[in-house]
């Protein structure tokens, strides 16, 4: 990853909209350059989408849960099951196997606590292999950063 593909992934992390000639007079190169180094991004999966950033609360998601799950068994099969069923998910944002007392970490976003509740009836208490859930309540978003720092 030389500078100039650094530089392009920057100017695209804060405008994904932005044009090949925009992102070009920001990087120092001609726009044919910059849209075949954009290209080729793309097609090695460094750039893996482009999205527009919604406020959730906006769009009635106001309650944000982080959800520590620990499993039964760590069979291939449940472990893969359990998998599926948060990719499945809309509500679950992000999902991460860690260490320590858990073995995974959500992120859950719901429009109040009461539906997550429901969402904790509906999708947790019916999964089959979940031993115990611990859950976070976030009381305020103080940062909530999509862009990765490329230097």
């Amino acid at each position: 990853m030389d500078t100039i593909n650094l530089k392009i992934l920057q100017c695209l992390q804060k405008d994904g909209r932005a044009s090949a000639q925009q992102v070009a007079d920001q990087v120092g190169l001609s726009t044919a350059p910059v849209w075949r180094r954009i290209k080729a991004l793309e097609e090695q999966k460094v750039i893996t989408g482009y999205h527009a950033a919604v406020d959730r609360n906006k769009v009635g998601l106001q309650s944000c849960m982080f959800t520590q799950i620990s499993l039964d068994r760590h069979s291939a099969t449940m472990v893969d099951t359990f998998i599926q069923a948060v990719k499945d998910t809309p509500e679950i944002l992000a999902c991460y196997a860690v260490t320590g007392d858990a073995d995974f970490l959500l992120k859950i976003v719901v429009p109040s606590p009461e539906s997550y509740d429901d969402f904790m009836h509906r999708f947790f208490f019916n999964l089959p292999g979940v031993r115990q859930t611990r859950t976070i309540v976030a009381l305020k978003e103080i940062k909530n950063q999509m862009q990765l720092p490329l230097f």
